[in-house]
């Protein structure tokens, strides 16, 4: 069993109804993980769900509350929001960089995932900017500086590459559709398990004391659809890959 941190995956929709004269505005959190968190506590995994609004003011600022936790798992969640902690957007004072906080604790022995979206890697109008942050330096691919997000209405598959790693094992040779993924580029010391129209889906990477995992594709509508997150393989897949972050 690994203590797993996952951060994003949830959004606040912001909506106004128009009923004849009268407008009525409301508010609701959506949460996008519903099945991931389903697929890993079924893999004896335990989880700590950080909304994407709490992340700011809440996720781990020194080494020994990310050491709480085996695996740090980062989905569809931008670098602004681990950047600017309230005390330093609000407050104006010098904080703690997390970014740099992972990477230190990627290299002392921790386990780091980063799953594809609109606010994942480079993301939406690059607006999740990871790309030359320090957090790239542990992963195991690089980022484009532009918006790579690459978007296939039309379905495409993932193609296993490597069916002997802890990750891939067990999984079948073909893969449901996806609608979607980010287009990155593998690191010459990364081992890539999964391809997407060549491109790496699933990527890996010893850092230090360390391992990384790049997922490409995302883990939740749009890009994974219900072909995907109803596959046998999808709770495999996760579960085997919270395992080997771990060295559970």
């Amino acid at each position: 069993m690994a203590k797993v941190l996952l951060a994003g995956e949830s959004w606040v929709s912001a909506t106004v109804d128009h009923k004849g004269f009268d407008p009525f505005p409301h508010t609701q959190v959506e949460i996008g993980c519903a099945e991931l968190l389903e697929a890993l506590d079924g893999a004896g995994h335990e989880v700590t769900h950080m909304l994407s609004h709490d992340v700011a003011e809440k996720f781990p600022l020194t080494l020994e509350e990310l050491d709480a936790y085996d695996v740090v798992l980062l989905s569809d969640v931008g670098a602004n929001t681990l950047l600017l902690p309230p005390s330093v957007f609000t407050h104006g004072r010098p904080t703690p960089n997390r970014l740099k906080l992972l990477r230190e604790w990627v290299q002392r022995g921790g386990g780091l995932m980063m799953a594809g979206g609109y606010l994942s890697f480079q993301g939406f109008q690059a607006k999740a900017n990871y790309a030359g942050t320090p957090l790239e330096d542990v992963l195991p691919v690089t980022i484009s500086r532009y918006d790579d997000r690459v978007e296939t209405p039309e379905g495409v598959t993932g193609a296993l590459t490597d069916v002997e790693h802890d990750v891939t094992r067990g999984l079948d040779a073909d893969w449901p559709i996806l609608l979607g993924y980010q287009r990155l580029e593998a690191r010459d010391d990364a081992t890539v398990l999964a391809t997407v129209e060549g491109d790496p889906l699933v990527a890996v990477r010893e850092v230090g004391d360390g391992r990384t995992l790049a997922f490409a594709s995302d883990v939740s509508p749009h890009w994974a659809p219900t072909e995907f997150m109803e596959w046998s393989g999808y709770a495999t897949l996760f579960g085997n890959a919270v395992s080997w972050l771990a060295r559970s």
